[in-house]
């Protein structure tokens, strides 16, 4: 343990940075359009339309990073449910996938603080939440249900476009497109998380924790059931767990490519 976080620690803190800056983004775009003060809260009555905006926000955010330098490097996973389905294929050692796990909840829990710390409450309000995910009217089940859907959708997607030599550069757009889709449709189901990391900086902030164990385990089982179906159905083989493999950055994956 102690030789692989000296060797790979790069790789953890940009998986650390990389979670944050999605929490100061989700954050900060979350008080531009839901805060009753926003100007474009008051422009823009129609909750939807503010909606496809946060969806848009988000999934360019997830692609920026996904393709941003340290995003090629470290994976762009920003997500222990995405490293724990790669465990189950055998692509990350397990050393490696217990630090990036860590990683990710302390960068989503400092990311969330900082936009806390310089909204100077905003992200506090009622309509804001510190953007915490929690059951829609579809209550618990429904809430489940729909997480457990989405994230074995985006797992069976990546896991598709990401083993397609044509496409596989374009595994980035598609993750970013999911999630922004998710955002607008499936959003008032159950907040849309697929993140258990995520989840949990909202939770520690807010001290909100209403059904939490639906974001913790849902995503996790819907991932873990798309790695089981591609291993059963598909051709392809998983070669690597980076989203973005064509790059001349390292990998410290068991990588496919590399044989």
């Amino acid at each position: 343990m102690n030789a692989t976080l000296a060797r790979n620690w790069p790789e953890y803190f940009m998986e650390a940075a990389g979670l944050g800056i999605f929490m100061l983004s989700a954050g900060g775009f979350a008080i531009v359009l839901f805060h009753p003060a926003s100007a474009v809260t008051l422009a823009i009555a129609d909750p939807l339309t503010r909606r496809v905006l946060m969806g848009a926000a988000m999934g360019l955010t997830a692609v920026a990073l996904i393709y941003s330098p340290w995003g090629q490097r470290s994976g762009a996973h920003f997500n222990p449910a995405v490293t724990l389905t790669f465990l189950r294929l055998g692509k990350i050692a397990a050393p490696d996938a217990f630090f990036y796990v860590m990683a990710r909840l302390i960068g989503g829990v400092l990311g969330i603080g900082a936009v806390a710390l310089v909204s100077g409450g905003l992200l506090a309000h009622p309509a804001v939440n510190y953007v915490v995910t929690v059951p829609g009217a579809a209550g618990v089940p429904g809430a489940f249900i729909a997480e457990l859907g989405i994230s074995l959708a985006l797992m069976s997607v990546v896991l598709a476009v990401s083993n397609a030599p044509r496409f596989a550069r374009y595994t980035g757009v598609v993750a970013g497109v999911l999630i922004a889709t998710y955002i607008v449709f499936e959003g008032p189901i159950s907040g849309m998380s697929m993140n258990p990391a995520r989840s949990l900086a909202s939770a520690v902030a807010a001290d909100l924790w209403t059904a939490f164990w639906v974001y913790v385990t849902a995503p996790l089982l819907g991932m873990l059931l798309a790695a089981e179906l591609h291993l059963r159905l598909s051709p392809r083989p998983v070669h690597c767990a980076k989203l973005h493999h064509d790059n001349r950055h390292r990998c410290i994956f068991r990588c496919g490519y590399a044989r």
